[in-house]
């Protein structure tokens, strides 16, 4: 081969190579938008079902780069709305408490989690709270967010989780929150019987492909 021809056919190799260089580079720096992803819990077995489905969401949607804060509502001190209207929907409420750390991570989160299990057909009364508590930032929360429902349950009926999945649709609806998965567990009841499940797996893969 000729001195030339050999110096053609390598620049047109190289440029190829240089090309797809930046074009994988490209595909990798695209990726997905890293979240802010913030976890309400409500059991107040730290080892409870509906928590565990939490450590396993949250570990899921962590090993996929996202940022994770949790609350544990039942462990934290959250005084239920009194109507007093002081905030006007979207203020300063009277209560100095841990709800300022909801206040300060669920306005600019950009998905939300709902963790519970059913108390006597509905929410637990700890998480509850905080929801109700909504009220005083509702203007601020009122945007485009994901959110994702993980309930546990004792029965295996699905009637009885139509209350609970109501009530979360009903709230993304009206805050303008898309519903981006829900882990609906039955038959789990005593504390750990979720782990002899797929539950736990199913909120893993959940949290990392959200």
């Amino acid at each position: 081969m000729k001195r030339r021809e050999f110096i053609k056919n390598t620049s047109i190799v190289l440029s190829a190579l240089m090309f797809t260089g930046c074009k994988n580079n490209f595909v990798f720096d695209k990726g997905e938008k890293k979240m802010k992803i913030f976890i309400l819990t409500g059991s107040p077995r730290k080892n409870g079902n509906s928590n565990t489905l939490a450590d396993y969401f949250s570990k899921g949607a962590t090993e996929a780069g996202h940022n994770v804060v949790r609350f544990d509502s039942a462990f934290k001190n959250v005084h239920p709305c009194s109507a007093c209207n002081k905030c006007n929907m979207d203020g300063k409420c009277v209560y100095k408490d841990d709800f300022q750390f909801v206040k300060e991570n669920i306005i600019d989160a950009d998905c939300v989690v709902f963790a519970t299990p059913m108390y006597y057909f509905g929410i637990s009364a700890q998480l509850k709270a905080v929801i109700d508590r909504f009220y005083s930032i509702n203007g601020k929360i009122s945007t485009p967010k994901k959110a994702v429902l993980l309930m546990t349950y004792a029965d295996t009926a699905k009637i009885e989780a139509e209350p609970i999945i109501l009530h979360y649709k009903t709230l993304l609806n009206y805050l303008n929150w898309e519903d981006s998965g829900q882990i609906i567990a039955s038959g789990v009841w005593s504390m750990g019987s979720i782990n002899n499940t797929e539950y736990p797996k199913k909120a893993y893969e959940l949290g990392k492909n959200i």
